[in-house]
């Protein structure tokens, strides 16, 4: 069945999103793996997302860890860097769908005040018919109540919406509520997917 709605993940789907990336610039890789074995960066990360506020939870974490709280806190200081560049054949597909008439609506795990700030970098993220960010609701995929909540305020679920997301694990979770998914790789196997689908054309998907 044609979805009626596309559902995009904002990070590493629309928007790179690569801490390891960051930090692997800062210090040698086995450095860097062995700072994130010894702090649960993305644990924090987590807390962020469900709303915690962020400066605080990411100061907090430093002072946990002094040998590491200068690196840590550029998880907020330079967190524009880790999520950084745009994906920009994911947008033009995006912005495809629009030109079409098809909802396209925005399901993230963001923080409350790193999306406002990533907005005002990437005005892009305001192109949504609507938006679901995790920071917002206090709850984070891939829990059930968040795929609820998309499908109450939107009065669409099952096969009606098409879910993409670089992780796997929210993927099944989307399916196992009906919905149809694509677990992303890159923006040209999404564009295939999305003329499969029915829902853009060979020319549109470019």
């Amino acid at each position: 069945m044609r979805p009626k709605a596309v559902v995009f993940d904002i990070g590493n789907v629309l928007v790179t999103w690569s801490p390891e990336r960051f930090y692997d610039q800062l210090m040698p890789q086995a450095a860097r793996e062995a700072l994130f074995a010894r702090v649960d960066l993305h644990g924090m990360n987590n807390r962020v997302d469900r709303g915690a506020p962020w400066r605080e939870t990411v100061y907090e974490m430093a002072q946990q860890f002094p040998d590491d709280a200068a690196l840590i806190r550029l998880w907020h200081d330079r967190w524009i860097e880790m999520a950084s560049p745009l994906i920009a054949h994911s947008w033009r597909l995006l912005r495809a769908l629009k030109a079409k008439r098809v909802p396209v609506f925005a399901l993230s795990n963001f923080g409350r005040e790193s999306f406002a700030y990533a907005r005002t970098v990437y005005p892009e993220l305001d192109e949504f018919d609507r938006r679901f960010i995790s920071g917002h609701m206090g709850v984070i995929k891939p829990e059930p109540e968040i795929y609820a909540r998309v499908e109450a305020e939107t009065g669409l679920s099952g096969v009606e919406l098409f879910f993409i997301d670089d992780r796997v694990e929210n993927i099944v979770a989307a399916r196992g509520r009906g919905w149809q998914g694509h677990v992303f790789e890159t923006a040209a196997k999404l564009a295939a997917a999305l003329v499969q689908m029915g829902l853009l054309s060979e020319i549109q998907s470019r």
